[in-house]
């Protein structure tokens, strides 16, 4: 992870590419792949996939701040922040882009948009690698992975007629680490670090307070 982000992440071109340099003229065919012209697409670009999968890679890490930096660098809608980010972009800021060219004259110009998987995995990224919310069978499993910075963040989830409002408090400025959770008030057992709540499908309102800190070896 650290030589991808040494050599694949170009903050000043808000990419993240598939690997470096191109494939261009080689004694050996590396396949379709060559098909593309160099830096376009799979060919050596922003290959959209890839990069929702480094930003999963560094939260498992436990790097939220290498995790929420990418998924910022790479979010279409920041691609268009400025009218030279728009001319340059070229293609809607509300959508995933399935690539993202990475050669001149073509640098950060945006691929194929609207039918990407590259979407969904951006979804997850956001809502299970760095706000670390997922359903594991009849549970809620709650593993943040934030920028130490954060304070802590709230969220609202809906979830077969119940609805659950969530906060997340970061009172020592960690990544990761969940030293207390409760349902409803009520204080609920932790697991390697995770909180695991019972999901109640009862079309109630329930509250969840979650907080990280330091954790302490046993």
């Amino acid at each position: 992870m650290a030589a991808l982000d040494r050599d694949l992440v170009h903050r000043g071109d808000r990419l993240a590419l598939l690997f470096t340099p191109p494939f261009d003229r080689t004694a050996q065919e590396p396949g379709y792949i060559k098909g593309y012209p160099p830096g376009i697409r799979e060919n050596g670009g922003q290959y959209t996939h890839a990069a929702a999968w480094a930003i999963m890679g560094f939260a498992a890490l436990g790097q939220g701040d290498k995790a929420a930096e990418l998924f910022a660098l790479i979010n279409p809608i920041n691609h268009t922040s400025t009218r030279a980010g728009v001319l340059r972009y070229k293609v809607e800021p509300y959508v995933a882009a399935a690539d993202v060219y990475s050669v001149a004259p073509h640098v950060g110009r945006g691929g194929w948009t609207w039918y990407t998987g590259s979407a969904g995995w951006l979804y997850r990224a956001g809502i299970e690698a760095i706000l670390g919310l997922t359903i594991k069978g009849g549970s809620l499993v709650i593993d943040p992975c934030i920028p130490a910075a954060w304070p802590g963040f709230e969220m609202t989830l809906r979830y077969r007629g119940a609805t659950y409002d969530i906060s997340i408090r970061n009172p020592d400025g960690v990544s990761r680490g969940v030293i207390a959770a409760q349902l409803d008030g009520e204080p609920q057992p932790l697991l390697l670090g995770n909180a695991r709540l019972p999901l109640r499908v009862d079309n109630g309102t329930h509250t969840i307070v979650v907080t990280l800190g330091r954790l302490v070896a046993a």
